[in-house]
């Protein structure tokens, strides 16, 4: 199923599909199918030049990221702190010995900070490999070279790191740490990411605070147009992904709700 998943994705997602639609147009056009090399070309570049002009990306993950409220005001206590996999890149630290941070590193420099607000709390990572290609580092060997060398005290951190998917986390993660039900966990993860982290985190038994970080958009019109077609894509790939995932995660049982929201509201 991860493997399927991850191969479908690869060819699916909206960059993919509308590269391959263009390029399904220029053999069209050798072959001298010109009506229907027409009809994939438009379609393929004129999406192109719509993610351009228009704002489609972040429109799209402006309700993930708004779904959960940033914390304003912190608790005085938590039990516990979970980051989430997924702002580190294990090939980079493979090759170059030092560790790798992508566009998501927030969710590590927040679990530094809580870790010194609350020095009680018990501090977990959990993450993997889930590439395709897997090289000799899991995300967690990573996260403990890292957290290391900011001074983390090495015995503090637990590191789970066999899970490959946001719904590995949360249930490898409670066998290693069997957290009781009246625990409170501060869950850090990006904002885009949060609804559906919640939403599985939740089914699994987890009695967990929402905490949101490295948000990528905001409604305000500077912010909307910034970036070029690569950047506009790959937040278009991004939402689209987490669009579906929250829908292929409420089918398969692993959330209660098809838009995971927060407590006290009424969940969609």
């Amino acid at each position: 199923m991860f493997l399927i998943s991850k191969l479908l994705w690869i060819l699916l997602r909206p960059s993919s599909f509308l590269l391959l639609l263009g390029l399904l147009g220029l053999l069209l056009l050798y072959a001298r199918r010109r009506a229907g090399a027409l009809v994939c070309l438009t379609l393929s570049l004129g999406a192109m030049g719509l993610v351009v002009l228009l704002p489609i990306g972040p429109l799209m993950l402006e309700p993930l990221e708004g779904r959960f409220p940033q914390v304003t005001v912190p608790p005085a206590q938590v039990d516990g702190i979970i980051v989430l996999g997924g702002a580190v890149d294990t090939d980079l630290t493979e090759a170059h010995g030092i560790p790798a941070l992508n566009d998501a590193a927030e969710r590590m420099t927040t679990l530094v900070a809580l870790s010194r607000r609350y020095p009680a709390a018990i501090l977990a990572f959990t993450g993997g490999n889930g590439r395709l290609l897997r090289g000799r580092l899991s995300e967690a060997d990573v996260a403990r070279s890292l957290f290391d060398s900011l001074g983390v005290p090495p015995g503090r951190v637990r590191y789970e790191s066999g899970s490959r998917t946001t719904y590995e986390n949360a249930v490898l993660l409670k066998r290693l740490l069997m957290p009781r039900p009246d625990q409170h966990w501060a869950l850090i993860t990006s904002a885009w990411h949060m609804p559906r982290s919640v939403g599985i985190f939740r089914k699994a038994g987890w009695n967990v605070l929402p905490w949101p970080v490295g948000y990528k958009t905001a409604m305000r019109l500077d912010v909307l147009m910034l970036g070029g077609l690569p950047e506009r894509l790959g937040m278009i790939d991004l939402a689209s992904h987490e669009w579906v995932g929250m829908v292929a995660y409420h089918l398969l049982g692993r959330t209660d709700a098809w838009f995971p929201a927060p407590q006290g509201t009424t969940p969609r």
